[in-house]
């Protein structure tokens, strides 16, 4: 074999020692210490874009605000929460966030399932015995489960408009509807339809299971601890100089919207909030992330929240989507546990959620790989708050400039990079060093490992710098050595042992940047 000595210097060189088969956990982290002011020079921007829009919508009156790194970091307001007084909008202003109560409601019911109250996989008449006779489109038919509720997977129809008008029913008027038989649009779990009927059970399997109102338990065991001192069911329980009314738009004019009582189906769509407090409960999703070994300071634990973020019911493709700004931006989506879920084309994640009702329309959404959230509230029926809020995150994010989270390598990945670098490029008794998992040498063979390095290396010239680990997780990653000519990507993975051993390796040019 040809004797590459400058090389195996070099790989000398750069190798240094790291504690070996540590397996301690690094999260992601962010690298830019100036990410704040960039994001905060964006705002003008983003203040001209939520005031265009709600006055090209017909908005009487929106509020928004920025989070950034769980800290609500700006805020701004447009237009009024009741005509008639003129009563400007503000960041103080409650406005009912519809189905954006969802996220709350599915949050109790994880609270309780961590209880050992009950159980995602419990089916739903276990807790309201009403639902035992359910007669199903098919004999076959699995019963309907908590997790389907959570993931609108129980196979009822789509129902809106028609749930928005059930707010105020009471109990009764909910249970009788199972006692009449529920009408099924597919057999459950086998697809995702949007459900508030679904959600409304929830509520009352909360009550069922908790001794409590679902009012109740999520006020004293989410809105409490979370500090959400301004956050109400019913709205005449709303200052009223605070409360905003809804309105809709008929024949060039706003047309004012009766506001419904709480009742049985608030559980899907009736809580009242401020943008203020909201931020405190959009900060909690966000702390979420990166998984890490800090105390757990929140309502729920960091991976129930994880759970609720997670796409359970994949419910689309969308290969020509345009954002507002024109960028052609395809995703898939999911809902998860009372959150959407979408994975943009580039693998950003957004979660979060929409609301509507008549005389409303808000939407909140974070991106966890930035820290970032956006949230705004209207008073139109039905107010696309969703367009407007991914025009403002994309034109933050690339106004700004802002990079995601970078994840550390482990130390296990740095060390089995330099143990590489040892042996490359002849690949000298590889076998004795120890570093290979039982597989590798049954799918890789010494001798054309090295038949394939050695003109790698040729090519790439004298070796002049290594790079660290780029990691694709704790177990996997790459990194590149810099030759005068060329580069050298060298990719591996690594076993789940422990110590964990390198399964699968390749080598490639690849050009200078």
């Amino acid at each position: 074999m040809t004797k590459l000595p400058k090389l195996i210097s070099l790989a000398i060189l750069f190798f240094y020692s790291a504690t070996l088969f540590a397996q301690s956990y690094k999260p992601p982290i962010f690298t830019d210490p100036d990410r704040l002011k960039k994001i905060e020079a964006t705002f003008p921007v983003i203040d001209q874009i939520y005031k265009d829009y709600a006055e090209r919508n017909h908005f009487p009156g929106l509020v928004y605000g920025i989070m950034v790194d769980g800290k609500l970091v700006h805020t701004g307001s447009v237009g009024y929460t009741e005509l008639a007084n003129k009563t400007e909008a503000t960041s103080k202003s409650a406005f009912r966030i519809a189905s954006m109560t969802k996220s709350f409601t599915a949050m109790a019911i994880l609270k309780l399932r961590d209880e050992d109250k009950l159980r995602l996989d419990d089916p739903a008449y276990l807790y309201i015995p009403e639902m035992k006779n359910i007669k199903y489109l098919t004999r076959d038919a699995a019963p309907v489960t908590i997790r389907n509720l959570l993931s609108h997977a129980a196979g009822y129809p789509e129902d809106n408009p028609w749930g928005d008008r059930q707010l105020a029913n009471t109990d009764q008027e909910l249970i009788d509807i199972y006692k009449k038989g529920v009408s099924f649009s597919n057999a459950p779990g086998l697809g995702y339809e949007y459900s508030n009927l679904g959600f409304a059970t929830l509520g009352y399997i909360i009550k069922k299971v908790s001794g409590k109102s679902y009012e109740e338990y999520i006020t004293e065991n989410i809105l409490k601890p979370l500090g959400m001192t301004h956050t109400y069911w019913e709205y005449t329980k709303v200052p009223k100089e605070l409360l905003a009314h809804g309105y809709r738009w008929i024949d060039n004019q706003w047309v004012e919207q009766p506001l419904l009582h709480d009742g049985s189906y608030g559980a899907m769509g009736g809580m009242i909030t401020t943008i203020e407090d909201f931020s405190k409960y959009e900060a909690l999703h966000l702390s979420a992330w990166p998984p890490r070994d800090d105390a757990e300071t929140g309502p729920v634990k960091r991976s129930d929240l994880r759970e609720m973020q997670y796409p359970w019911d994949v419910n689309g493709f969308n290969t020509n989507y345009k954002t507002p700004t024109g960028r052609v931006y395809p995703f898939a989506s999911a809902y998860c546990y009372g959150l959407r879920w979408r994975k943009y084309i580039d693998g950003m994640t957004a979660v979060g959620h929409t609301g509507g009702l008549p005389g409303f329309g808000s939407e909140w959404t974070v991106y966890p790989e930035y820290g970032i959230g956006v949230m705004s509230f209207a008073n139109l029926t039905y107010a696309n708050a969703g367009s407007v809020n991914l025009q403002v995150a994309d034109t933050l994010l690339r106004l700004s400039g802002i990079k995601p989270r970078q994840l550390p390598p482990s130390d296990i990945l740095t060390q089995r990079k330099n143990d590489l670098l040892k042996i490359l490029p002849n690949w000298h008794n590889p076998q004795a060093s120890g570093i290979f998992a039982r597989n590798f040498f049954m799918d890789y063979f010494p001798e054309k490992l090295s038949a394939e390095a050695i003109p790698i290396f040729t090519k790439a010239g004298t070796i002049t710098a290594v790079g660290d680990v780029v990691p694709e997780n704790q177990l996997r990653g790459y990194f590149i050595m810099q030759g005068e000519q060329a580069n050298i990507k060298v990719s591996f993975t690594l076993t789940p042992e422990n110590p964990a051993l390198i399964q699968e390796y390749h080598i490639a040019l690849v050009p200078k940047q």
